[in-house]
């Protein structure tokens, strides 16, 4: 999908927009396989139930960049796919990320990536929740009887999504279709860098009175040698539910305790105040976020990049 909302950007070729990202490759390369970098610009776009929200969100995408970057740099020992922004010519030193997208871009190295959304859950939530009541239990992995909505599972479940064609929506697969996707050595170590990782991002959370409810993680196959790599975002308020650990200790309901950092608000006024389909069954399209949901969200995603990055 390709957006003209885009920004044009001297040096750089624009080549594909997702939902929220716009991805670069420099100027005079083909493309994704034909380039040493390609820069990623997170954009104030807002997303919700596969659709594109207007307005968008002031400063999410700066945000966006800022925490995914907070959280590269703790996770040491997992490879990931930042590259160098600056490099040196003549004894100047040479920014590579433009003036334009500063503060809002990630240079990256191209991966081959896996088609899976590597998912891992701490807590019953959201769809979780909803096939929990159905079927005790959540993406096939049987659970206890008792749990309520928020609760914390007995330890945390990797629920892997095969990473659907664009326009088509990602599905929830077995681990057995994600060997047969990608192999049973590739399988099995994507399942465990993404519970390590959840495990040593929620340790961190948690002493800063965060709860890290569910995450998704995005790896692929550096070029170059094969290893695993983790890429795209990472534990951002857009890839994860986080939520406030004091109001889910002393909450009563479940909108006590889940006190959202993310992306939470503007869902639930979604589904209080659009029918996503009108009596003929024919698709209509969302409304337009009111001014008092936009600066909540907004002050939201703020307060958790501050609690979390706060010493």
């Amino acid at each position: 999908m390709v957006t003209s909302s885009a920004p044009t950007l001297p040096g750089w070729t624009h080549i594909y927009s997702g939902k929220v990202r716009d991805l670069y490759v420099p100027d005079g390369a083909i493309g994704l396989d034909d380039t040493r970098a390609v820069l990623v610009v997170a954009s104030d776009r807002v997303s919700a139930f596969d659709h594109v929200l207007e307005p968008g969100i002031p400063g999410k995408g700066e945000l966006l960049t800022t925490l995914s970057l907070w959280w590269f740099d703790r996770l040491t020992g997992v490879p990931n796919h930042l590259i160098a922004d600056h490099r040196l010519v003549g004894g100047e030193v040479i920014d590579e990320i433009p003036d334009a997208v500063a503060g809002r871009a990630m240079l990256v190295k191209p991966l081959d990536m896996y088609p899976i959304e590597c998912v891992v859950r701490g807590y019953l939530t959201g769809s979780g929740w909803v096939e929990y009541q159905a079927s005790q239990s959540v993406c096939g992995i049987a659970l206890p009887a008792g749990l309520q909505n928020g609760d914390r599972l007995p330890e945390p479940i990797y629920t892997p999504a095969w990473k659907a064609p664009l326009g088509q929506h990602d599905e929830n697969i077995s681990f057995e279709r994600t060997v047969e996707l990608v192999g049973a050595g590739i399988a099995a170590e994507l399942r465990d860098l993404s519970l390590e990782i959840y495990a040593r991002a929620s340790a961190i959370a948690e002493a800063r009175g965060v709860i890290i409810a569910d995450t998704k993680f995005e790896f692929g196959a550096d070029r170059s040698t094969g290893v695993t790599t983790l890429a795209d975002e990472v534990l951002t308020s857009d890839s994860s539910r986080y939520w406030d650990a004091a109001a889910h200790a002393s909450g009563t309901t479940p909108d006590e305790r889940m006190a959202s950092f993310d992306k939470q608000i503007v869902r639930n006024w979604l589904a209080a105040n659009w029918d996503a389909s009108d009596s003929s069954g024919q698709a209509t399209p969302p409304p337009p976020l009111p001014a008092d949901i936009v600066e909540r969200t907004a002050a939201r995603y703020r307060e958790l990049l501050e609690r979390l990055s706060s010493d």
